[in-house]
């Protein structure tokens, strides 16, 4: 799980160059609609489901990588 392939989803989502490992996808203007965007592109790319719970809670692609690559229960 890389920290630069969850960014990388983040730049296309948002359509910006401008995100790092600590970018806060809320703060750079994402909101609901946009997150499920994000979680599709999780659940596509790495077959890691999460719900929207997950991503509010890790929203930073630093946060969510390690949330894709947690052992699921």
């Amino acid at each position: 799980m890389s920290v630069d392939g969850v960014a990388d989803i983040f730049r296309r989502v948002l359509e910006t160059d401008d995100i790092g490992a600590e970018s806060d996808f809320f703060t750079l203007g994402g909101d609901s609609l946009l997150a499920t965007r994000v979680l599709s592109a999780v659940a596509r790319t790495y077959g890691v489901e999460l719900t929207f719970d997950d991503f509010v809670l890790a929203p930073t692609p630093g946060t969510l990588s390690k949330k894709i690559a947690a052992p699921r229960s």
